[in-house]
């Protein structure tokens, strides 16, 4: 007869989620809202820039359309304007959770510590989490003002393993991602990757992931376990 792995000892260290396209539906909310700003400044985004959007941090994001459109707003002033946009198109939409975020965030969190390290703004990444409901289970949550390089860059991931005192046990966290900037972020910060298709609307490649799912209901605690075996 056949048993079940015990997987008691294997636990994750953590479980550290990106945000927009992989909690939430936003992605394209976020790319728009970038566009509505930067037409008022006088800036048309082209669909290179608008990809270029989807899975990297403010910090990139400002860094490239200052460099080409001559911006002379800070960061923090575009993500004023970006975000005063979003909320609007968010008064009509909402803030909408990918299927099965709700119940696989709470199974984790009854397991492991959780964070989130998004490239959005922080109060982006709050606005979300208090708009679906989902910030207590969070006790870190890192928006592009927390780190100096994001993604692809290991430092969102390496900041959160360090507020939640795992660093030392990296290979034993789990990073969920949506795109390859993330992907690779997670790796470079010697974590497990499950990659989910579902919020990959712009159709990034997932094959760095070490695991790739098509919804967050394949998240299992099984799966996580087994990574860090």
């Amino acid at each position: 007869m056949t048993t079940k792995p015990d997987f008691t000892d294997s636990l994750p260290a953590a479980v550290l989620f990106d945000l927009d396209g992989t909690l939430v539906d936003s992605e394209r909310e976020n790319v728009e809202s970038v566009v509505l700003a930067m037409r008022k400044l006088g800036g048309e985004l082209d669909a290179e820039e608008r990809q270029f959007i989807i899975g990297h941090s403010w910090n990139e994001i400002h860094a490239r359309l200052a460099k080409t459109y001559g911006l002379t707003v800070t960061m923090d002033e575009l993500i004023a304007q970006a975000v005063a946009e979003k909320r609007e198109l968010m008064k009509v939409k909402g803030h909408r959770m990918l299927p099965s975020a709700r119940e696989t965030v709470a199974l984790l969190a009854a397991r492991c510590p959780l964070a989130i390290a998004s490239g959005a703004s922080r109060v982006e990444v709050r606005d979300a989490i208090e708009g679906t409901g989902l910030a207590s289970f969070f006790p870190v949550a890192l928006g592009a003002e927390d780190y100096d390089q994001g993604k692809p860059h290991p430092a969102p991931y390496l900041r959160a393993m360090d507020l939640l005192g795992v660093r030392a046990r990296a290979g034993h966290c789990i990073v969920i991602e949506d795109a390859t900037p993330g992907i690779l972020s997670g790796r470079a910060a010697g974590a497990k990757v499950i990659a989910v298709r579902i919020g990959n609307f712009s159709g990034y490649d997932l094959n760095a992931a070490h695991v790739v799912v098509d919804t967050l209901a394949d998240v299992t605690l099984e799966l996580c376990q087994e990574l860090c075996q």
